[in-house]
């Protein structure tokens, strides 16, 4: 690994884009949609575990927009990227703090990289997801705690698959030509009820 960074190589990443590249043309549309957690409490936490969350959870979203950034530039392409964050990176909860300060750091890198890559045409969004039921999640969700989240959440249930399609292909088309550096929360009413 070039970078130390536990998401994989940098070179790997760039063949990656060379074959969709060589595929499809220019990569126009990039969903950074990597994610790992770690459960635990904050003082048990080793460097070794940190440093593999903040590694695939924003480490590598960085690279990879910066990547597909750099191309759509040389080749005078307009386009979006669209970086997964999470409820978390907004209101955080006990015993997620790799996970929930690597996806604030999401939140911030895509305004950042928005201010600096909208002049050009390339629009940098954000969704934050609240609680959908996946692979890293699955067991805590259909366990008591997770009957304890639904309760918080005001719609009362977790999100299904495809609830996120609005949101992602409005950020990735044309209707959304005008939205740049916003973070869109999909959580059923999570994050409303826990700012007030």
């Amino acid at each position: 690994m070039e970078t130390g960074c536990s998401f994989g190589s940098i070179s790997a990443m760039r063949h990656a884009f060379d074959a969709a590249e060589k595929a499809f043309g220019t990569v126009t549309i990039l969903v950074n949609n990597a994610g790992i957690a770690h459960g635990g409490r904050a003082v048990e936490m080793t460097a070794e575990e940190w440093r593999k969350v903040l590694g695939t959870n924003l480490d590598a979203v960085f690279f990879w927009a910066q990547e597909a950034a750099r191309r759509m530039l040389a080749a005078k392409k307009q386009g979006a990227v669209i970086n997964i964050a999470s409820v978390l990176g907004l209101a955080v909860a006990k015993g997620a703090v790799a996970y929930a300060t690597a996806k604030a750091g999401v939140v911030q890198l895509t305004k950042a990289l928005a201010v600096e890559l909208a002049f050009k045409g390339v629009r940098v969004n954000a969704i934050a997801p609240g609680w959908f039921v996946t692979a890293i999640n699955d067991a805590y969700l259909n366990s008591e705690a997770g009957v304890a989240i639904k309760r918080e959440i005001p719609m009362g249930r977790f999100g299904q698959e495809g609830e996120l399609n609005g949101a992602l292909l409005l950020l990735a088309s044309d209707a959304g030509s005008y939205i740049t550096g916003a973070t869109i929360v999909v959580d059923g009413g999570q994050v409303v009820q826990i700012k007030g």
